[in-house]
């Protein structure tokens, strides 16, 4: 390798290399000269021992890296080794533009290391489109040099060729006129040649790993947003997660609206703000509105030359817009926006149209969330009105009598439930007494309660006996039946001037006899039975009538009473109740109550109540 008019090596470090290609270059051409364009000849090259160490340290250094940045700048060294260069540079194609982006470089000015070169522009360019090594003594003499440095003198120019396709150049200038041989071309060519595959190896790993990695990243998002349920949470979270992927400054959410029939802007932010926007799209207009008509996503490299855009953003030049897509139905369009001119790529739109799938489903389930939050909502206020409706049809207080006294409450399982009990004026001294559950739990039953309660309130004025009660009750239901629809019911007359209870039952919980005794109080099962109300047409009923001494208690209740259980499924039962009752002894109506409920209440010890609790008790005085 010659190395005459060899200038001295300079003790300067080199320059950080340059990586950012987003300006085109700009400069004036030379007058044209001519300039020598030598194909590759290797195989006319004398091997010396120089040659032979220096392959051999390619070697390593290409075959040990995967890492582009470190495969360059042991290049760079390398060559150094042997050709005493002032700048060196590494040019890369971009496959879309095809312009050269210097992706390495030693002894640029940084406003060079931001340099575009179309393919045939320049030296570098020039020999991209030739595919062939060119050697430029003279820069000054060549018509193609673009003066970027007004020091350099001579340049060499080998492309970077992978299976018959350039995919970028090695470059090297120096100040001094004629400095680079023939030898040194064919040197650098040697080096092009292994470089080149080098690169694109080291560039598909590079790929692989930012796929992977991305793909990771789309995964942890996923998940993310899964669990998010609140809409405007979503969103804002959507726009900071994307962030980690895909770097933008101009983020919109846009979602559908089928009563407009218009996307409307719900989620937007400008530069790392949250900002308003109220105009909104029609289906087809603009880039957004085309996507989301075309179903696909769109790239648009220069919004200026795309007579789609709308130009809403005067600072915009590139925009990247995809459609989401739930069950078969745009729902939405996801936005991207960037001052710079080719910003978005390929891998930018088909990681931003994987990740649309996934914000799809999780907006479609935090607006189906949204709709059903608003639905129990209104249920909520529903219940609490009906609720409120069906205390009013119970009685406020038990009525007033001279030789007993009558305690109640009602416990509803949820916000509303279907048991009832009333209390009806029979003239003077006399009072009947209605007892019933419902089958059915919460609306339903409540709201067939209030038409048992309706219907026995409607026959009142006729003082009916128990059992005719029951059996007109029974007549009435049957005329407005309802399909799987019944009631059970106890149904009882306190005679107050001979203190005697007449009863009679319909398929409801059986009542309780407490008596008083010199022993203590005595429990009794009153063995009154009958069918429930609205099943069987024509039903008779049995009646028995009960005297009564001071002391003694008359106790109704709901079957959520004996059948309330705890947390091990075990039922309340009649045995405790029956000692609940033996222990009260001397007691009033309500502290019995009182003592009935608080009794089951302890029993389940915070086990959901899974029925309607109804107690009433009769006390003779």
């Amino acid at each position: 390798m010659s190395t005459a008019n060899k200038p001295r090596r300079t003790a300067s470090p080199p320059a950080a290399p340059g990586t950012s290609p987003e300006h085109h270059f700009e400069g004036d051409y030379r007058p044209p000269a001519q300039e020598t364009a030598q194909p590759p000849q290797p195989t006319n090259i004398r091997v010396e021992p120089l040659q032979v160490d220096f392959l051999h340290n390619l070697a390593d250094a290409l075959n040990t890296t995967l890492d582009l940045n470190t495969l360059m700048h042991r290049v760079a060294d390398l060559v150094r080794a042997v050709i005493d260069y002032r700048i060196f540079a590494i040019l890369l194609i971009n496959d879309r533009t095809q312009e050269l982006w210097m992706r390495f470089q030693i002894g640029h000015s940084p406003e060079i290391e931001r340099v575009r070169v179309k393919t045939g522009r320049g030296v570098v360019g020039q020999a991209a489109l030739q595919r062939k090594s060119l050697l430029i003594e003279d820069v000054a003499k060549s018509e193609h040099y673009i003066a970027a440095n007004p020091n350099v003198r001579s340049e060499l120019a080998v492309p970077l060729i992978v299976k018959n396709k350039v995919i970028g150049v090695l470059d090297i200038e120096s100040e001094t006129p004629g400095f680079f041989t023939a030898e040194h071309q064919r040197l650098l060519e040697l080096v092009a040649s292994r470089m080149a595959i080098a690169v694109e190896n080291a560039r598909l790993y590079t790929r692989v790993s930012r796929q992977a990695q991305t793909l990771t990243v789309l995964n942890e998002i996923s998940r993310e947003i899964t669990s998010i349920l609140d809409l405007d949470d979503l969103l804002e979270r959507i726009g900071h997660l994307l962030k980690r992927v895909i770097d933008f400054q101009m983020f919109t959410i846009l979602l559908w609206n089928d009563r407009t029939q218009q996307f409307e802007h719900r989620f937007s932010t400008r530069y790392g703000e949250r900002v308003t926007r109220e105009r909104t799209i029609i289906l087809g207009k603009g880039i957004i509105g085309t996507a989301a008509e075309q179903r696909e996503p769109i790239l648009a490299p220069d919004v200026r030359k795309d007579s789609r855009y709308v130009a809403e953003n005067p600072e915009t030049r590139s925009e990247l817009s995809v459609p989401l897509i739930y069950k078969g139905q745009v729902i939405g369009v996801l936005d991207l926006e960037h001052t710079r001119v080719n910003y978005y790529n390929e891998d930018h739109m088909r990681t931003l149209s994987t990740l649309a799938a996934q914000v799809a489903i999780s907006i479609a389930n935090a607006r189906l969330y949204q709709r059903i939050h608003e639905e129990e909502q209104r249920m909520e206020r529903d219940l609490e009105m009906a609720r409120k409706v069906q205390l009013r049809l119970m009685p406020s207080r038990p009525p007033k009598l001279v030789r007993a006294e009558i305690a109640a409450q009602f416990l509803a399982a949820r916000s509303i439930g279907g048991d009832v009990y009333d209390f009806l004026d029979y003239g003077p001294g006399r009072t009947a007494l209605a007892v019933g559950d419902v089958s059915g739990k919460a609306a339903p039953a409540a709201l067939y309660a209030a038409l048992v309660s309706g219907i026995l309130r409607s026959l009142a004025p006729q003082h009916l006996s128990p059992a005719a009660m029951l059996a007109a009750l029974n007549d009435q239901l049957q005329e407005r039946k309802l399909d799987s629809q019944y009631v059970t019911m106890l149904m009882a007359v306190w005679d107050d001037s001979n203190q005697t209870l007449q009863i009679a039952n319909a398929g409801s919980v059986q009542p309780v006899f407490v008596s008083a005794t010199s022993n203590g109080p005595e429990v009794k099962t009153i063995q009154a039975e009958g069918f429930p109300l609205g099943l069987f047409p024509n039903t008779e009923y049995e009646e028995f009538t009960l005297s009564t001494r001071p002391g003694d208690r008359i106790v109704f209740f709901s079957d959520g009473i004996v059948d309330a259980v705890n947390a091990t499924d075990e039922m309340f039962g009649n045995d405790r109740l029956n000692e609940v009752l033996q222990s009260q002894t001397h007691s009033t109506a309500a502290s019995t109550v009182e003592a009935i409920l608080n009794a089951v209440t302890d029993f389940q010890a915070g086990t959901d109540h899974f029925d309607d609790e109804t107690v009433v008790v009769l006390r003779v005085l």
